[in-house]
């Protein structure tokens, strides 16, 4: 490991791949955040990506607080995350189906790429 000084604090750089027994590199998985205003719509998303095979897995969590800027105001509520694990070659048609069955007028969709994970867990991603 290469360990440095950056700005005070000590720097231990990231291990390989290597040092992490069964992990493999995941670079064709993504993980996508949505958001969604209750539990019946996230669940109604969640089983519509599903159904239509474009996620392998989501996990729904209640309770958020979001703040954010909308239409020039702070605003803040309650919502519900949902995270949605997938493929990079189905998140157009994804992102399509969120953005149409979404109640809000410019939904969540932030899609966050993979770098490595459990081969075991990848190879079920896969073929799900």
């Amino acid at each position: 490991m290469c360990r440095n000084r950056i700005f005070g604090y000590k720097y231990v750089a990231p291990l390989a791949l290597e040092h992490f027994g069964k992990m493999k590199p995941a670079t064709k998985f993504a993980v996508v955040l949505v958001t969604a205003p209750n539990l019946k719509i996230a669940r109604a998303l969640a089983r519509a990506a599903l159904q239509a095979r474009l996620i392998a897995c989501a996990n729904l969590i209640p309770k958020i607080e979001s703040h954010y800027w909308w239409q020039g105001k702070i605003e803040s509520g309650a919502e519900v995350l949902l995270v949605l694990k997938t493929q990079k070659s189905k998140l157009a048609a994804l992102e399509k189906l969120v953005l149409a069955q979404h109640p809000y007028d410019t939904p969540e969709f932030i899609v966050l790429p993979l770098s490595a994970g459990n081969k075991k867990y990848l190879e079920w991603l896969a073929v799900s």
